[in-house]
């Protein structure tokens, strides 16, 4: 009893030591989280109730609990151990933990978690650690051991016996056996080289089979722990006759390396044991000793060979290496024990895990690089150059692949996106590992291309003509113009507007010559076109999308009036002429002239002058004689219309010559004047003046005469001089 109180104070000892040493590490784990806060570390004790809080996570990533429906604060990772309280954005316990099944014999247990924040996006890491407390028992293997002993064993022989299992760790784990008092034995313990505490029998005196055959006690282990748990077990010993030899190992640790996933049935080690004795004494046979069910899962031992081969796959994933006893027991029941170290070698089994913790459902086509679109991770499970893993995009995309923190990657927009290019870019993610051979995963992300305004409307040509016959119908259509907006919805619709335009001055204040349909483009006439007013005019068209801010373009619009047949000539000298139709030409009286009796062929006898307000063949002019006293005494040149004296003036002909001249123009119909002249054939006006008498009565008196004659000269002057004026005036405005 007294024994067993001192063992209880040591272990208060230790659990008082215990704590302060966790509640210091708390101290520095909550002080290092905020001093780093893209790594939290917790530690929670195992076995804690489902809703337990572990710690304030949103508070120690720097978040108030009204950022926290913006931020959307999340775990990702596979183990669902813990979740976040969308409310207060503490962390919380939600399923039972179990230490020793999360990670068995491990010195220490921790999970590591991924957590997940957005706008912007960003991924933090965070390390719960499990503490263990003292919820398992130690346990022996068997409930029973039986020894045998030959009676000629000498004292201080040591007999192993079976070690308990506690899956515990720290001072939870920590073993101290004791036995029921025996005058022939004491219980001594002995540390293994890994560590572990062998229990071992040593025989105080001599044994005497005849006396006492075969004795009886109870070994107890008792855990660290606080309050602390024990097991028993009972040892059952026979003392037999003389076999005075136990079986030897030829090592005292046997050690292997062998590759992870070799075949079943594979040889992985030969022990050796012998033994002095003959006969059944000497036959060695070998059995696994104090193994627990890890090792029996993947080893056998060949209890006559001492091979120990694979029975079960070998990962190195889930065990690096096996330590175990093994014991060659004789046939008169005397044994040797020996350790067997097995350390598993990784080989590159396992591809690259790609997991996608985020991915954004369309990007803006204006996005700078750099924008984060797609938040991956990726883990190997094979360690060393095995488990190094680089990421990469397959194929031509404007997008990249970067390394984050941990094993996470964003994909990030590398260049410019261009929503008119392409609308959706499929990129592939692979992942690749270091190992020889090397194996890789893939994932597609798909991101779609949202469009912004960032593209004008374009018209189909910088400039447009439309040529427009004079005399239109008001509301006929002119031209249509087109632009083409390269972006999508309400920013590529298009709409057309009149900016401006030029139609000379006289057209400036006037109503506005043509109109534009907002939706198709089309130019339609405001009023009826005059050639003689207006022969061109230009307007500027603006397309406008519909886009917020809108993006527009210009282009000119130049609009020729076409001329058409619609003035007659206008006769200047002698007369003006009133216009008439084809056949049917008005007739206009006009002055005199006097050819004097001498005259000879080719005299000058007048120059009709005409002008004509249309251009072109409209306003080419022929000159004809269609009537005369003396038809073959006078001619008319046809394109100057100067009238000249066919033949030379005889005495037999009229002193009074009526010439009637018609002025015709090319167009289509042609439209034509007549021009009526007065001719009077005196070598002198004073011999003309009787002729001048004869005329009926309303006639012009010879002063008069005169008065018509210096007005005809000055209009022909002045005639002269316009022409001129505008000939300067047309070639200036062609320059």
């Amino acid at each position: 009893e007294q024994g067993l109180l001192k063992i209880e104070r040591r272990h208060r000892q230790r659990r008082s030591m215990g704590t302060g040493a966790v509640l210091l590490c708390a101290w520095l784990l909550s002080w290092g989280c905020r001093a780093a806060p893209e790594r939290l570390r917790y530690a929670i004790p195992e076995e804690t109730s489902s809703g337990t809080v572990v710690g304030p996570l949103a508070r120690d990533l720097g978040l108030s609990p009204a950022d926290l429906p913006a931020r959307q604060l999340r775990i990702s990772s596979e183990k669902h151990y813990f979740a976040v309280s969308a409310d207060t954005g503490h962390l919380y316990v939600s399923e039972r933990l179990d230490r020793e099944e999360m990670c068995g014999d491990s010195a220490s247990c921790s999970v590591s978690l991924e957590v997940v924040v957005q706008n912007p996006l960003n991924v933090f890491h965070v390390d719960v650690d499990i503490q263990d407390i003292n919820d398992n028992s130690p346990v022996f293997r068997r409930a029973a051991l039986d020894l045998e002993i030959g009676e000629l064993i000498l004292p201080g022989a040591r007999f192993p016996l079976q070690m308990a299992q506690d899956p515990d760790v720290g001072s939870n784990s920590l073993l101290s056996y004791q036995l029921t008092e025996i005058p022939s034995f004491r219980l001594e313990v002995k540390e293994t080289p890994n560590g572990k505490k062998q229990p071992e029998l040593v025989l105080e005196a001599a044994l005497d089979r005849e006396k006492q055959s075969s004795f009886q006690m109870v070994l107890t282990a008792v855990d660290g722990g606080s309050p602390a748990r024990s097991g028993t077990v009972q040892i059952r010993i026979n003392v037999t006759d003389a076999n005075d030899n136990a079986p030897v190992f030829s090592k005292g640790t046997y050690e292997a390396r062998v590759r992870e996933n070799v075949p079943t049935g594979s040889l992985v080690l030969q022990v050796r044991a012998t033994d002095a004795d003959a006969g059944s004494n000497g036959r060695v046979s070998y059995s696994f000793s104090n193994v627990p069910d890890v090792v029996l899962a993947v080893f056998s031992i060949d209890s006559d060979s001492g091979d120990i081969r694979s029975v079960g796959i070998l990962d190195f994933e889930e065990q690096k290496q096996y330590n175990f006893g093994i014991e060659a027991r004789d046939g008169g029941g005397l044994s040797g024990h020996s350790q067997v170290h097995i350390e598993i070698t990784d080989e590159n089994d396992n591809a690259p895990d790609i997991t996608t913790l985020s991915v954004s459902s369309s990007v803006p086509e204006d996005s700078p690089p750099g924008t984060v679109v797609a938040l991956i991770k990726v883990r190997d499970r094979d360690s060393g150059e095995n488990g190094k893993v680089w990421c990469e995009l397959e194929g031509e995309s404007p997008l990249s692949i970067v390394a984050s923190s941990g094993s996470s990657y964003k994909v990030v927009t590398a260049s410019a996106l261009d929503r008119e290019r392409a609308s959706e870019h499929n990129v592939t993610v692979v992942a690749s590992d270091r190992g020889s051979p090397s194996l890789s995963s893939r994932t597609t992300l798909s991101l779609s291309v949202s469009d912004v305004n960032d593209n004008a409307p374009v018209f189909e040509e910088a400039a447009y003509s439309a040529y427009v016959s004079e005399n239109n119908a008001v509301g006929a259509a002119v031209l249509r113009v087109r632009a083409r907006d390269a972006d999508a919805g309400a920013n590529g619709h298009v709409s057309y507007w009149l900016v401006g335009g030029s139609a000379g001055e006289a057209a400036a204040a006037a109503a506005p010559y043509v109109s534009v349909e907002a939706r198709s483009g089309t130019l339609y006439a405001q009023r009826s076109f005059d050639y003689e007013q207006c022969r061109e005019f230009a307007v500027e068209v603006r397309a406008q999308d519909g886009g917020s801010p809108a993006r527009s373009s210009t282009a000119t619009v130049r609009v020729f009036v076409l001329d058409l047949n619609d003035n007659a000539p206008h006769v200047l000298w002698p007369t003006a002429a009133t216009p008439g139709s084809p056949g049917s030409p008005s007739v206009v009286s006009g002055p005199f002239e006097v050819v004097p009796r001498s005259a000879e062929a080719g005299y000058l006898v007048s120059k009709v002058v005409a002008v004509d307000a249309d251009s072109g063949r409209n306003a080419w002019l022929s000159y004809e004689l269609v009537q005369a006293t003396e038809p073959a005494l006078f001619r008319v040149a046809l394109q100057s219309g100067e009238v000249r004296t066919a033949r030379a003036v005889s005495e037999r002909d009229a002193a009074r010559q009526r010439l009637v001249v018609a002025v015709k123009d090319h167009g289509q119909p042609a439209l034509s004047a007549t021009a009526t002249l007065h001719v009077v054939l005196a070598e002198s006006l004073q011999e003309a003046l009787p002729a001048l008498s004869e005329r009926a009565a309303g006639a012009e008196s010879p002063s008069d005469l005169q008065f018509y004659l210096v007005l005809a000269l000055a209009l022909l002057c002045a005639l002269f001089v316009l022409s001129v004026a505008l000939a300067v005036a047309a070639r200036v405005r062609r320059a």
